[in-house]
Order: structure tokens, then sequence, then C-alpha cells
């Protein structure tokens, strides 16, 4: 494949080891990724981990602000495919015709299950108990296009937005380099996702990064590992956005209304929720790093926080 004309896609840390694979056994001709952000009070800018890799490698590097209006580029390089994965934008029709073998996508769950944007964040959060990656033909929907191929991974209790990530990041590559050469060589087998079981994962909203202690137990323990390493969960205490990391699941009762706090020693902050309560072990006040409830309680009383009420 090493004379294959390969434009890839994609943003996020999440596609770095994709794009690593594709330089050593493709010809990458170009890299499209979004814009450079502006980053922090200085406002200097930042590179896409894409770019970054892209730029290690001198590839040629396109970032469009809209790509429905600047596309030209892109079709004018002759790809032979396009390869895709968590870029960020709605690739238009008109590229997706461009390539001869189409246009792939690399998709971090098993669709039709948990389109979009956000979907190790929501494969938590939503409570499944695995998830995977699919390799699909893209169309003009948003992730909705023919299915070539899948690997499922589990979902422990154990795992966090961020211990998933990388799990899926590590079968990815894989899956990829396994299911090209049947997709130049037209041999594999294309199967229409069935619309009637799609769920979705829209990006994570501010909304959802709150945290409801009338939830249960098991809502607010997925919600927040789901939310872990980013944006994190938080709920309001004494006024002020309290970052919640780490949790676990206590099967106590109470008669106490949900969210209060209603013991706090070195093993957590335990609180109320709609059907028991919820140990909260590590958390973040604002200005400072996140800790464990050990060291929260090293620097803070406890009569501060016992029985107070999270909003």
């Amino acid at each position: 494949m090493k004379d294959l004309k390969v434009i890839f896609m994609g943003t996020p840390e999440f596609c770095v080891p994709i794009l690593e694979a594709l330089i050593i056994n493709c010809n990458v001709i170009a890299v499209v990724t979004q814009p450079d952000k502006e980053v922090g009070r200085k406002k200097e800018i930042v590179f896409s981990p894409i770019k970054t890799l892209a730029l290690k490698h001198d590839i040629k590097i396109l970032q469009p602000v809209k790509i429905k209006e600047e596309y030209s580029e892109i079709t004018n390089l002759n790809p032979d495919i396009i390869i895709t994965c968590a870029y960020g934008q709605i690739v238009p029709e008109i590229i997706l015709k461009t390539p001869k073998y189409g246009c792939i996508n690399v998709h971090a769950s098993l669709l039709p299950k948990l389109r979009g944007g956000a979907p190790i964040h929501k494969a938590i959060i939503y409570g499944y108990k695995k998830t995977g990656i699919t390799i699909m033909y893209m169309d003009k929907g948003m992730d909705t296009g023919d299915m070539i191929s899948k690997v499922e991974v589990d979902i422990l209790d154990t795992d966090t937005a961020e211990t998933l990530h990388d799990k899926l990041q590590n079968v990815s590559v894989p899956l990829l380099m396994d299911t090209l050469p049947s997709i130049i060589s037209g041999t594999n087998k294309r199967e229409k996702q069935n619309d009637d079981e799609a769920t979705y994962a829209y990006n994570v909203s501010r909304k959802e990064e709150y945290v409801d202690f009338t939830k249960t137990s098991r809502e607010i323990f997925n919600q927040i590992r789901g939310l872990n390493s980013w944006p994190g969960a938080y709920a309001i205490l004494n006024d002020k956005n309290i970052k919640l990391w780490a949790s676990k699941i206590n099967d106590k009762t109470y008669d106490s209304k949900p969210g209060t706090i209603v013991n706090i020693d070195k093993n957590g902050m335990e609180v109320t929720t709609k059907d028991g309560s919820i140990i909260i072990t590590e958390l973040q006040v604002p200005g400072k790093k996140k800790m464990n409830i050990k060291d929260f309680i090293n620097g803070n009383k406890k009569e501060d926080y016992l029985n107070k009420i999270f909003k």
C-alpha cells in the first residue's frame, strides 16, 4: 500500500497513532485538521496533535475554517482514499465523491450506537458494558454510512473516559490496517446500519457536566467517570463549583435530602443520592489542584462541610 495516496482528516490526540501508521504504510499526501486555537489569557496559538505530527513529517497541512466552502484544495489533490477520525466538521458530499476508494471513517463506537462527537464519554455516562471501533464508509449523514469492520472493547467499572480512550486508541490501528487491503481490493463486505437501533453521542454540554444528586448512585458514578479526565463533572457547594473526579457507589441509604454530605473521613465524602449514597474520593476546589479526600480534610474543617447540601 506504499503507493496509496491518502488524505488524512483528524484533530485530537486519539488520531495520532492512526496517522503514524498511515505514514509508515501509505503515501500520506496531505492532512486536514481543525484551525489553530488561541488558549489562555495570553491567547497563545496551539496546534492540534495531528498538525504537530504532520509538521514533523513535512506533510502538507490544510485547515479550512468551513470545509463545506473550502474544499477545492482537498479535491484538487485527487487522493486514492480519504481516511477520517474525529475530524470535527461534517465533510461535504463533493469531497466524499472524490477518492476512487471512497472516504473511510474510524469511529469510536459500535455503530449504529453512539453516533456523534463524544462516543467515548457517552458510552460510560449511558452505562454501556461494551463499546468499540467501527470502520465505515462515509456518507452525507452523521456516522450513518455502511459499516466495514468492528472490534469490541469491554467497559469496566474501573474505566474512565481517559482509560477507555486509550483502550480504543490501541485497537483502532490494527483494525484499520487489517481492513484497508479489503477496501482497496473491493472484497470487503458492506453492512448497512439499522437506524432503528441508533443512539447518539453529541458533544458534552456544560449542562451535562453538572451533577444532580437526585439521580441514582449508579447514574452519578457513571457521569463522574465518564467526564474524567475531561471536561470533569461538577456540583455546587457553599456557592462554589466543586469538580468531582472520582467516586464509589455505597449501598447505605439515608433519610436526608439528596446531595447531603452525611460523612467525611479519609476514605471519602459520602453524599446522599436518589437511591442511597455515593462516596466522592477525589475532588477539586477552585484555585487548587485535584486532591483525594484525605488531603482535602487535612486542609479543611469537617464541620464546614458535614450536613451541607450540594446544589
